[in-house]
């Protein structure tokens, strides 16, 4: 099954969830020991969180500043794959900038949404004129007291298949 068909599935069914968590844990081995969770997955909108637990605590024992760059990474590429179809478009990641405003000292829950506007407007118009797109998607992250500690910019480039010139 691929990924944007198990995204698809996860979203009305809790074992398809769990099924998704584990393949986010099997292909990102990186990913395995934090045991990141989906919180709420829809078309227009991810949830994931970084449980607080002893592989995601820094020194001072909040969630790791990389832990959250993680959640926020995957929750906007995820959501990415979900909504556009992986076997058209190479999704990759550019570049991740955060900014950390309070320490994270329970679970962090990184959000992502978009709606079918932002899709049209950022990446499919302009794909039609260019074989590649960059995408700013700004994920917040939150404590599980709803304060915000962190906002992400993930730049995501986005192009066509048929366009890529790497070679296999």
């Amino acid at each position: 099954m691929d990924l944007s068909r198990l995204y698809h599935k996860a979203q009305s069914s809790g074992f398809y969830r769990f099924f998704l968590e584990q393949a986010l844990r099997r292909f990102v081995p990186f990913n395995r020991s934090h045991h990141f969770k989906v919180e709420h997955i829809s078309n227009q909108s991810l949830k994931i969180k970084a449980p607080y637990r002893k592989s995601n605590l820094n020194h001072l024992k909040g969630i790791h500043a990389c832990a959250m760059a993680t959640i926020a990474e995957i929750s906007s590429g995820l959501l990415l794959i979900g909504t556009l179809d992986p076997k058209r478009f190479r999704i990759i990641l550019k570049s991740l900038h955060l900014d950390y405003h309070y320490q994270a000292k329970s679970a962090a829950i990184a959000r992502f949404e978009i709606d079918d506007d932002w899709l049209q407007d950022r990446v499919l118009e302009p794909l039609e004129n260019s074989d590649r797109v960059f995408v700013d998607c700004t994920v917040n992250v939150f404590d599980q007291e709803e304060n915000q500690v962190a906002t992400a910019i993930a730049r995501w480039q986005i192009k066509d298949w048929k366009a890529v010139k790497t070679k296999v």
